[in-house]
């Protein structure tokens, strides 16, 4: 069986996770998230790029990986060229889908919901350039929608009212909202009642899976069913209610990581 490594610093990944196990459901998956620096956003890049590294590449090695996912926008723009020269097997990133975005709108005025940190970045702009010349993109930078998705899994309530208040800039203008941040896709329906009409929204997942789908080439047609490896680096609130959702799609209850030393 082919062991697939989903990375992130949250639980944002496991939005990629529930896609790729969608998909391709033969594959051991390992997600592992380090939330001792959680969230990534507020990271200098050294630091980023030094627990990413040293994460990956001790699990990797460990549980013979044959494919890593960074499922966290900020840190594929920061440590996909460093991993892919450590290791001698493929490593996909996730970056906000502008390009699918602006071919779906009709209007041009794009929506871009991101963390700070993917805001900001150079090769965020470098899309837009590249992929949606001919549209404005309008972007919101929110770390505490990050916040609300970690919550959601803990079992603590959403407020619709609080994500109105954060996307009401846009309510009359965008027709296409892109979840440019892993975490994002947890909260979707929330998103969508916070909306006030239709609106299409996309986000990287399925493109992903696809990815890694072509990427892990023939697998078996047939597999028992079984449990996928969940790690965290630091305690977590919450823990019971946690690992009650991560039990519902088929990942174990969480394991310390005995790997860091910061």
């Amino acid at each position: 069986m082919k062991t697939v490594l989903i990375f992130d610093s949250g639980v944002g990944g496991l939005s990629v996770y529930q896609e790729l196990q969608a998909l391709i459901p033969q594959v051991q998956y390992i997600y592992a998230f380090d939330n001792a620096a959680f969230p990534y956003g507020e990271l200098e890049e050294d630091v980023l790029l030094q627990r990413t590294q040293h994460i990956v590449c001790s699990l990797a090695e460990q549980h013979n990986v044959d494919l890593v996912v960074i499922a966290c926008n900020t840190a594929s723009t920061i440590v996909l060229p460093t991993l892919r020269e450590s290791l001698s097997i493929p490593v996909v990133g996730v970056v906000p889908a502008i390009k699918p975005a602006a071919t779906l709108s009709q209007t041009k005025v794009i929506g871009l919901l991101a963390t700070p940190a993917t805001i900001h970045r150079s090769y965020t702009h470098e899309l837009i350039s590249s992929f949606a010349s001919d549209c404005e993109v309008r972007m919101i930078g929110s770390t505490r929608l990050v916040e609300i998705a970690e919550e959601k899994l803990r079992g603590l309530p959403v407020s619709i009212d609080e994500i109105a208040e954060i996307i009401k800039p846009w309510q009359k203008d965008v027709d296409c909202i892109i979840l440019g941040c892993t975490h994002f896709p947890l909260i979707k329906d929330e998103i969508r009642q916070a909306l006030d009409k239709a609106i299409v929204i996309v986000d990287s997942g399925k493109a992903i899976a696809n990815r890694v789908k072509d990427l892990l080439g023939d697998l078996p047609l047939s597999y028992k069913k079984h449990l996928n490896l969940t790690y965290n680096s630091a305690a977590t609130n919450n823990e019971a209610a946690l690992n009650s959702s991560l039990e519902k799609i088929q990942l174990n209850a969480m394991q310390p990581l005995h790997l860091l030393d910061f």
